[in-house]
């Protein structure tokens, strides 16, 4: 049987650079938690948000903040033996969880773009459980890899500079606010933290994904790890570039609806 309180040391221990210190980085810099916060730590049963539900426990026994939080899990279809798992690893970690059920996977199952209605369900589904039991905000287990993948998919398969924000106010829950706390740390990390620590997680469960052949957001993640063969910065440099957005040197960008143009104010 695995030893809870040791699994949680190496979180402040033995990866500390790698996960604790951005983990808060991203809290602080980022202003991502407030006092009188209630917070919907989601968990998918994956490696990402069962250390993020971890990361949370610290803070809670750690940070200055006076915040709440919750911990909910949205099974949209998963199979017995994945629930079984998500079950098992809650109860090793020290994680007690609101499991819900949704028809997510019944329905993108029958549509010809699943991935894109997959997310916004879930997100949806998500926001509406966490408003019922009294949050006010959702926390998602998106990292550094996930940031600097949409930056590069958004680029080179949407044409448009756009990043994915630590965090975000809803347009469709009142008062309901998504946030990232996990923005600054490596997916090789988490990867390295959870087999250190022998933990089983599931992966993408989605019952499409066996079926899927390299999908856009695999030959971007492959993109980037040749990039990063021939300069050990590219990935740092790909999130570092949606700091340093030089506007004088663009040709048009968009604030809300409104397109500014470089040839508006070129002869002024």
């Amino acid at each position: 049987m695995l030893n809870c309180l040791e699994i949680e040391k190496t979180i402040i221990k033995k990866y500390r650079k790698q996960i604790w210190s951005k983990f808060i980085k991203a809290v602080e810099e980022f202003d991502l938690i407030q006092d009188k916060d209630s917070i919907a730590v989601c968990i998918s049963g994956g490696k990402d948000s069962m250390l993020l539900a971890k990361c949370f426990q610290e803070l809670q026994n750690h940070g200055k903040k006076n915040f709440e939080v919750k911990y909910i899990i949205m099974n949209p279809g998963y199979s017995k033996k994945n629930l079984e798992l998500i079950k098992k690893n809650l109860k090793t970690l020290n994680i007690e969880a609101i499991i819900f059920d949704s028809p997510i996977f019944d329905i993108t199952n029958k549509e010809t773009s699943p991935c894109y209605l997959c997310a916004r369900m879930r997100r949806g589904y998500l926001y509406s459980k966490a408003q019922e039991i009294g949050c006010n905000k959702i926390a998602l287990g998106h990292h550094f890899d996930d940031v600097i993948e949409t930056i590069m998919l958004n680029i080179i398969y949407a044409g448009e500079y756009k990043t994915m924000m630590p965090k975000l106010k809803s347009q469709n829950f009142l008062d309901m606010e998504l946030i990232r706390p996990l923005y600054y740390i490596k997916e090789k990390d988490i990867i390295a933290w959870a087999e250190y620590n022998n933990l089983k997680f599931i992966n993408c469960a989605c019952p499409l994904a066996s079926k899927k052949e390299d999908g856009k957001r695999k030959e971007i993640k492959l993109l980037i790890e040749e990039l990063n063969k021939k300069n050990k910065n590219s990935d740092i440099n790909i999130l570092r570039s949606s700091y340093n957005i030089n506007l004088d040197a663009v040709i048009e960008y968009k604030v809300n609806a409104d397109k500014i143009n470089f040839l508006d104010n070129y002869n002024k």
